[in-house]
């Protein structure tokens, strides 16, 4: 090993700035088990405190990348634009942007991971229609992407290692709340996908990890900066989660929804913040000159059919049922469900996101561990959302498993999430900022 851990952890400690040569060799050596645990976390704990400017952050980026494979998309023609969501409670806007963005003629060449949280991640949701497929060949991906337009699958374990050992230690270390060491975990995964563009949705509120929009500005900015500096056009939208996103958390259900959406018959906010990030995506694919342009042609793919006609395509070719976009019969059924009901008349004023989500994970629909199996047709509707009215007695959101006491303990769990008020509220803003324009 060619660097002295106690030198650079003291150096780190008294402020100093790391040289390219000290990142380099600490990741690289982490991630070989040479450097332990201990001496690992003094040095996170130093960095969280004295943090590190972007030269350093850009080269803990680049270390990261390079500890593990790296996809060539070469082989796809046209410009490639990767989406990603810092997470939330009922995102599932990849599942109707992407459809949007291939109508319009980007190509999406996507891999994404599996959740761990609140549900499963966009993975576990496509695997709730019967018989897709998460797992293609890379010459398979390669021509699915070229003829068809569009390849949903997931991510290699082999992306950024590095990434995913210290993400594990900072997790135990009260380490993860700095902004270069999440902007550079994300990256690290997104530089290495390969793709030519990154659009980062950036969420903010009671449902997200960065609470207030301020930090999440900073955290877009510190992330377009790392993208730019690596040579990808890269853009972050910032996006409100002090509620759930449309109406449906879990699996099945999120893909029912995104259906709904790509049919015209969606809940107003997921329609609204897919078809404004579509956009984006057919701008920074140079599909259109402007993003509003961009915005337009979503517009047009959607009302035209266009877009779930992809949909249709994307699961034909990996092998899913496609007649669950006219029978959602055929998505796995839920055989409890328990009501949270309304204690009192008036408006809800606020929604604790963060309980929502947990209470959904509990119904199954969520991982708490990475081994455990999600129940696809588990999850939450929300019947009631920030500035409607209630009856007393009126159901609020429905709560389903395939394990009743599951499906009660969830439901009793989210009965303190809805605050309601005689005055009507005003719904939060949705789309807040974006950056890199």
């Amino acid at each position: 090993m060619n660097i002295n851990m106690n030198d650079i952890i003291v150096k780190k400690r008294d402020g100093g700035k790391l040289t390219e040569r000290e990142i380099r060799e600490f990741v690289k050596e982490y991630t070989l088990g040479n450097i332990p645990d201990y001496q690992a976390s003094a040095l996170l704990m130093a960095i969280f405190f004295r943090h590190m400017d972007d030269e350093e952050t850009f080269t803990l980026t680049d270390a990261m990348r390079a500890s593990g494979d790296n996809v060539d998309l070469s082989a796809i023609k046209g410009i490639k634009v990767d989406k990603h969501s810092t997470g939330g409670v009922g995102d599932k806007v990849t599942l109707v942007a992407a459809p949007i963005a291939s109508a319009c003629g980007v190509p999406v060449a996507k891999m994404s991971g599996r959740g761990l949280g609140f549900t499963g991640g966009t993975i576990d949701k496509l695997e709730s229609i019967p018989g897709f497929r998460t797992t293609l060949e890379p010459a398979e991906f390669f021509t699915q992407v070229n003829e068809a337009g569009i390849a949903l699958i997931g991510q290699s374990g082999h992306i950024a290692p590095a990434d995913k050992k210290l993400y594990a230690l900072r997790d135990v270390t009260g380490t993860v709340e700095n902004l270069s060491l999440i902007a550079s975990s994300i990256m690290s995964k997104k530089l290495a996908a390969g793709s030519d563009a990154i659009l980062l949705d950036v969420k903010c509120g009671s449902g997200a990890f960065m609470k207030d929009q301020k930090a999440a500005e900073e955290l877009g900015e510190i992330m377009c900066r790392i993208g730019t500096a690596a040579g990808k056009k890269t853009a972050a939208c910032i996006t409100d989660m002090n509620q759930p996103l449309g109406r449906a958390v879990g699996n099945s259900l999120e893909v029912i929804e995104a259906i709904d959406t790509l049919k015209g018959e969606g809940p107003a906010d997921i329609t609204e913040l897919s078809l404004h990030l579509a956009g984006i995506m057919i701008y920074l694919g140079g599909r259109a000159k402007t993003a509003s342009a961009g915005r337009s042609l979503a517009e047009h793919a959607v009302a035209s059919g266009a877009a779930l006609a992809r949909l249709r395509t994307l699961i034909e070719r990996q092998g899913g049922d496609p007649d669950v976009i006219d029978d959602y019969s055929l998505f796995p059924q839920a055989k409890f469900e328990e009501k949270v009901l309304a204690e009192s008349a008036g408006f809800v004023a606020a929604i604790d996101t963060q309980l929502i989500g947990a209470a959904s994970q509990h119904t199954g629909a969520g991982r708490a561990t990475k081994e455990d199996t999600i129940d696809h047709a588990a999850g939450v509707t929300v019947e009631k959302k920030i500035g409607e009215r209630v009856t007393r007695g009126q159901t609020l959101a429905v709560f389903r498993s395939n394990d009743k006491k599951k499906a009660k303990a969830a439901a009793d769990m989210a009965r303190a999430a809805f605050s309601i008020t005689l005055e009507k509220q005003t719904a939060p803003v949705l789309i807040k900022s974006t950056i890199g324009l």
